[in-house]
């Protein structure tokens, strides 16, 4: 792949990574309503057979049913059981911490994707890299500022989950790029489809109106556009250099915050809110930097 080449996967990579934050930010506002009356489990259930369904038409329309094992086979199949597990353990222990500690360890995902990048694929992590991941990392402490009392046996159980997560990101870049995009959707949703399901037998359901039915199928939309775009994202570009761009997720929430909830940042939190912003900006001006010009037209 020429040095343009790289440059334009990363540039879309990045895309699809912001993008996949965005979806997932807005499900995660939707199911928090939903939550109130419903279950977990039996939640993540119900949002992820409308997901299921809404991944199978698209995969349907595009033609790639046809090659549907293959969303049972290999890496796309392990992938798909790594991510199911990495969301309940990170579920389980939200109802466990406080909402600041749990996201700031599952924000730690780029840390480690740029370890595990650097120690299993042979990536090359530059310094401006590291700096810009550690930057973004302590921005997100900032904004978050969780407390030292909420560190106990379920923060391990998220920092397993965060592990987890990278972990899959990682097997993400394994899968045969012939395989469609779509499919691998697929298997994540059949995953978390099936170990939710499960886990809902033990939990105990709840009755629930139209209103939640409502807000699950919304929710069930963005996130089958954050699956099939974060796969994407991990498919395009180098990985320790998408990897930062997930903290733009807690910029969303940010502007979701404020908007549905009103709530405003403090002054350590803006300190940490341009960090966040500072950091992303510094990537993309260092990247630009080593794209080479155009050539001119014969």
């Amino acid at each position: 792949m020429t040095l343009r080449a790289s440059a334009a996967a990363n540039r879309r990579g990045i895309v699809c990574m912001v993008g996949a934050m965005g979806c997932f930010v807005i499900n995660d506002a939707m199911v928090k309503f939903a939550s109130q009356s419903m279950p977990s489990a039996q939640l993540i259930f119900i949002r992820g057979s409308m997901s299921l369904l809404l991944v199978l038409a698209i995969a349907h329309a595009l033609g790639a049913t046809a090659r549907i094992r293959e969303a049972s086979r290999g890496w796309v199949a392990s992938r798909a059981l790594v991510d199911a597990v990495a969301t309940m353990l990170y579920l389980g222990s939200l109802f466990h911490l406080p909402i600041g500690n749990a996201t700031a360890i599952n924000l730690a995902a780029p840390l480690f994707m740029t370890l595990f990048a650097a120690l299993f694929m042979a990536e090359r992590v530059r310094g401006a890299r590291w700096l810009a991941v550690g930057a973004g990392f302590l921005g997100v402490l900032l904004v978050i500022q969780p407390r030292a009392d909420g560190f106990n046996t379920w923060a391990l159980v998220c920092l397993l989950g965060t592990l987890f997560h990278a972990a899959r990101d990682l097997m993400t870049r394994r899968i045969d790029a012939g395989i469609p995009s779509i499919l691998i959707t697929l298997s994540t949703a059949v995953a978390v489809t099936v170990v939710s399901g499960s886990a809902s037998l033990l939990q105990g359901w709840k009755p629930f109106g139209l209103f939640e039915f409502g807000l699950l199928a919304l929710a069930s939309v963005f996130l089958t556009g954050g699956y099939y775009l974060i796969i994407n994202s991990m498919r395009h570009g180098e990985m320790t250099l998408v990897a930062p761009f997930r903290y733009s997720g807690l910029l969303f929430a940010l502007v979701l915050g404020y908007g549905v909830w009103g709530e405003v940042p403090n002054t350590v939190a803006w300190f940490g809110i341009a960090l966040l912003i500072g950091s992303g900006l510094f990537v993309l001006v260092i990247e630009k930097r080593r794209t080479p010009a155009a050539a001119p037209p014969d």
